[in-house]
């Protein structure tokens, strides 16, 4: 009985192995799903940190984006205000592209010298040296007058001009210039002068209220035409550049937003602007700057020797017919993108009346540089260029008061002593070529 009793308490060993791996497959059960909740565990853990640093890294990128822009902000909103605030009674508020071009320049200064608001837009591009950008957007800034570097294919930075200002005018300056560099980058010159244009349009139409708009347009447009002087009633079909192209074709889109949109809309073709803080790829420029080195300038002679000529305009009466444009301008009739009646729509020339040949014009630079110039003449290549340019100018002098004043000789005298001044050059007495005053040059 005893036995039978010692068996029933403390069961034989074979049955103590089947109860110990029993417990112990249990025991390895639990430390496994012990395990798997813990990696689960962890997993999340990783997971959530992940994303929060994801999280952290975009509001990091985003708060970049925000604090290094080169525009936006509340001090930036503030310097558009004051910029565009009008000092003048009847004054107007101005925005205008490109104002830290040559003629943007010169415009925005008239402009806000006379009491206007004026706001600028640039990008700076680097076509030609953009520390001469710089040196004009210095000028405007001592002036008062603020240029907010972008694009005007910025359709949101565009929207956000409008958004801070009512802006009555839009003097629209910005573009791609140069006839011969399209042959090397033909998508800038559709970048700026027609996608450009078209942005800039949209944010006008759609602003309230809609500003008037007067842009620059070229005597380019009249291209392959013979007749003389070109009028605005001209064939303007036959473009021999891609630049006259993109230009004619900003005639006909403006001319659309007009028919559309009710915009006020003027074009101005400019024939040939010089004159000081001008622009470096111009012939004019350019000869001033090899001559004074003593390196040689290339002439070019249409067919059968012919010597090129060109209306010379001097920048003093272009910025004139500009100002008048502007002035002249009436409101745009939309609201809200809708159409409320016809709007006004005109194109002007602005020119001098008077061409000049290129040799011409070289004699004259040589007498105010008493420097003799190296000269390479050579036939003109195909690269767009026109033999001649000659402006009738009646349409604006009838209806915009439009009178140049400056003629070659006297315009070159003033780009002369701007540009000795500017980049630190003076004539050597008696001498055949220049040098530069210590320190004062600056890099061409």
């Amino acid at each position: 009985m005893m036995r039978l009793m010692e068996a029933e308490l403390f069961p034989s060993t074979p049955g103590k192995v089947k109860i110990e791996r029993a417990h112990t497959i249990n025991r390895q059960f639990h430390r496994c799903f012990a395990s798997t909740s813990t990696m689960f565990l962890w997993a999340l853990f990783l997971i959530a940190l992940t994303a929060s640093y994801l999280s952290f890294q975009s509001f990091v990128d985003t708060s970049s984006r925000y604090f290094n822009a080169s525009w936006g902000g509340m001090h930036w909103e503030k310097q558009i205000r004051a910029s565009a605030t009008v000092r003048r009674p009847g004054g107007m508020s101005v925005l205008v592209t490109g104002a830290a071009g040559f003629v943007g320049t010169h415009v925005s200064l008239a402009l806000r010298k006379r009491g206007d608001g004026v706001v600028g837009l640039d990008n700076f591009n680097s076509y030609y040296d953009p520390s001469l950008k710089k040196a004009r957007e210095a000028l405007l800034e001592s002036h008062g007058v603020f240029v907010v570097e972008g694009d005007i294919d910025d359709a949101r930075l565009l929207a956000k001009l409008f958004d801070v200002v009512p802006f009555t005018h839009v003097m629209h300056l910005a573009a791609q210039a140069g006839v011969r560099y399209a042959i090397e980058n033909p998508a800038s010159y559709v970048h700026s002068n027609i996608a450009g244009l078209v942005t800039l349009l949209e944010a006008c139409k759609s602003a309230d209220p809609q500003p008037a708009v007067v842009w620059a347009s070229s005597s380019s447009v009249y291209g392959l035409n013979e007749k003389a002087p070109f009028s605005e009633a001209d064939r303007t079909d036959r473009p021999a550049s891609l630049y006259a192209a993109t230009k004619k074709a900003g005639e006909e889109i403006t001319h659309t937003y007009n028919h559309i949109y009710g915009l006020s809309i003027t074009g101005l073709r400019f024939f040939t602007v010089y004159g000081p803080w001008g622009r470096p790829d111009m012939a004019y420029f350019s000869f001033t700057r090899n001559i004074l080195q003593g390196k040689p300038i290339t002439v070019y002679r249409g067919k059968n020797r012919v010597d090129l000529a060109r209306d010379f305009t001097f920048i003093d009466d272009i910025v004139k017919g500009c100002v008048a444009s502007l002035d002249t301008a009436e409101k745009s009739t939309g609201s809200g993108g809708r159409k409320g009646g016809p709007a006004q729509y005109r194109i002007y020339n602005l020119g001098n009346t008077s061409p000049v040949t290129v040799p011409a014009l070289v004699g004259i630079l040589e007498r105010h540089l008493k420097v003799k110039a190296k000269k390479n003449v050579v036939e003109m290549p195909g690269n767009g260029d026109v033999p001649f340019t000659h402006a009738n100018i009646s349409l604006a002098r009838a209806e915009l008061g439009y009178k140049p004043t400056t003629n070659l000789e006297t315009g070159l005298k003033k780009f002369v002593r701007w540009y000795l001044s500017y980049y630190g050059y003076s004539p050597r007495s008696g001498g055949s070529a220049a040098e530069a005053t210590t320190g004062s040059a600056k890099s061409l």
